[in-house]
């Protein structure tokens, strides 16, 4: 059963485009491409509200620098695991987040199509 979150606040990332190595085609495991990610991830911010401070707040910097470092870093086959990955590394770096909804979509990678990819929401109780 998926907690209740119509208490917290959602802070997001938009259009976060990143160069990495994702697919399962030969060409995929050699060659950079365009990797599409948004992110929701579910907190309450009333404290930094409340107080004005960086300290208080999910810091949606750190959060990008880190998604951007593992995906350069990072060669997963599947939209899927790197979708897993990034949701995880939200729970690891703010003990604050309680819920994240994370898309990874692969632009031009299909014919005919503006972009295809996976869209997960993960909670930190599962």
């Amino acid at each position: 059963m998926s907690p209740d979150l119509s208490s917290l606040d959602q802070i997001f990332i938009r259009d976060l485009l990143v160069r990495g190595i994702l697919g399962i085609n030969p060409e995929e495991r050699t060659k950079r491409q365009d990797i599409l990610v948004n992110l929701t991830m579910w907190a309450d911010t009333r404290p930094a509200a409340r107080s004005d401070d960086i300290a208080h707040a999910v810091n949606y910097r750190t959060m990008a620098k880190a998604v951007i470092a593992h995906i350069e870093g990072g060669r997963p086959y599947l939209v899927e695991r790197l979708a897993d990955e990034i949701a995880q590394l939200c729970f690891e770096l703010d003990p604050r987040i309680q819920a994240v909804e994370v898309s990874v979509e692969k632009p031009g990678a299909l014919r005919f199509a503006r972009s295809v990819g996976v869209r997960i929401r993960r909670f930190r109780a599962e």
